[in-house]
């Protein structure tokens, strides 16, 4: 079989990917993917994604944790939003949280499709490409992007992504080479180019620059969020 690789830019493409065999990697920078994956790393026993803000009052009741973000911003009355120091182990070590955000939850249901669905993060992007190369399945990296269009940071951890596997993967999409090109140009400074990007300076309008630097570390986690379910777990490698 040959592997191929491929790059979907936005969740509104989604329709044109057939993922049903494939690997699904779901990638949401700022912030969603790496406080998902640095709260599995932390100890969390699962997180659960759910597409709106109501649907995580179906779970008030069962001693979960209650998180929920619009915009950038906490949802007023939830215990947190989606800020990576929010998921510390003395926080979320054995404990559910049930996660809503404005774009990369709504990825997450819309590839659940798939024959597997992961977490992508700078935070995990070794252990996440070791792990890729030993599955024989094609692979989608799925941008979850800003309300449906284009964003530079999830498009630049897709072509960090590319640009280790590459070689490993028979076919690859223009997508992919225009997300490595764009990584290329940036890694040797990749706080500095995200700057570009509209959601950092939303960011940094709403005083969370720190948010934006601690989720451009590379491999400072070694887990692997897997969609089991209705739940985010840890990837028993």
């Amino acid at each position: 079989m040959q592997r191929k690789i491929e790059v979907c830019l936005t969740p509104a493409l989604i329709n044109l990917y057939t993922i049903e065999d494939s690997i699904v990697v779901v990638i949401d920078i700022l912030r969603a993917t790496s406080s998902i994956v640095y709260g599995i790393d932390n100890g969390a026993e699962a997180i659960i994604p759910v597409a709106q803000v109501e649907d995580c009052l179906n779970y008030a009741d069962k001693g979960f944790l209650l998180a929920a973000e619009r915009n950038g911003e906490v949802v007023e009355g939830y215990d947190f939003g989606n800020s990576p120091f929010s998921y510390t182990a003395d926080k979320v070590a054995g404990k559910t949280v049930v996660l809503t955000t404005t774009n990369g939850t709504k990825a997450l249901h819309l590839a659940k499709k798939a024959h597997q669905v992961v977490i992508g993060s700078f935070l995990n992007l070794q252990s996440l490409c070791e792990w890729i190369k030993l599955q024989d399945r094609n692979v989608l990296l799925l941008c979850a992007g800003w309300k449906d269009q284009f964003n530079l940071e999830d498009t630049l951890f897709a072509g960090a992504v590319v640009q280790q596997l590459r070689s490993s993967f028979e076919l690859y999409d223009d997508a992919s080479v225009a997300a490595e090109d764009l990584y290329t140009l940036a890694k040797d400074n990749l706080r500095a180019y995200v700057g570009k990007s509209s959601h950092s300076h939303r960011m940094v309008a709403l005083n969370i620059e720190e948010d934006v630097k601690f989720c451009l570390q590379l491999n400072i986690c070694e887990a692997i969020p897997v969609l089991v379910g209705d739940s985010l777990v840890a990837l028993e490698k």
